[in-house]
């Protein structure tokens, strides 16, 4: 996890998607399942914090989709989880959630729970290929699916699950410029994350952190 890396903002739909056909894969990376293998950040503090984690918690398996929305100025579809729910209300995430045994894959598993949260059809959606496994401090081990999605599509709210959904420009996600870069304690270490501030909608946490190794995993040359 870096913040000097730099890229140009202004890639194109067909430059971001070609980029992302010719590096994503859907190879599911050990790090999901194994406690042995801890997901690498490059950063020591949160390193450090995921093998303490590691030790703590059983892991648990989860699976979000990176909605990219092939507009001629691409955007990125977010939700905003419940106000009411117990774990991060309010927060900005990604479609996804825990993948289930019925689950047949963690692309599977990112499908169905953004068809149940938001009612996006899987139909519109065109799966690309998994970035790396983000480990949580909650014990949450995520790996999302890169997708486009073509427009035309209508969504379905699931309030018990999701206050909102809206989408938010690529470009501005995609641009080093907006990736702030801050850190907090954690048991007496000091462990870094990303928030990127759009408008009235506060990003942070494990969705920019993703959406950072996103840029770093297609963006960059």
């Amino acid at each position: 996890m870096t913040g000097t890396q730099s890229a140009s903002s202004s890639i194109s739909s067909a430059d971001f998607f070609d980029r992302a056909l010719r590096r994503l894969r859907f190879e599911v990376p050990a790090a999901l399942t194994d406690a042995a293998v801890i997901p690498a950040t490059g950063d020591a503090g949160n390193d450090q914090m995921l093998r303490t984690i590691a030790q703590e918690r059983p892991i648990r398996p989860a699976a979000v989709l990176i909605p990219v929305v092939e507009h001629a100025e691409p955007t990125v579809l977010l939700t905003m989880r419940a106000a009411h729910l117990n774990d991060h209300a309010g927060q900005i995430s990604f479609p996804g959630g825990k993948i289930d045994p019925t689950d047949h894959s963690p692309l599977d598993a990112a499908l169905r729970e953004a068809e149940e949260e938001i009612g996006l059809d899987r139909s519109y959606v065109e799966p690309i290929g998994y970035l790396d496994v983000y480990g949580t401090s909650f014990g949450f081990r995520i790996l999302p699916t890169v997708a486009r999605v073509r427009p035309g599509f209508e969504l379905t709210i699931n309030k018990s699950e999701v206050d909102d959904a809206f989408e938010v420009p690529l470009a501005f996600l995609m641009d080093p410029g907006n990736h702030q870069l801050h850190s907090k304690e954690f048991r007496g270490a000091l462990r870094s994350y990303y928030a990127m501030p759009f408008a009235e909608r506060y990003i942070w946490g494990a969705t920019a952190g993703i959406l950072r190794a996103l840029y770093e995993r297609v963006c960059l040359p």
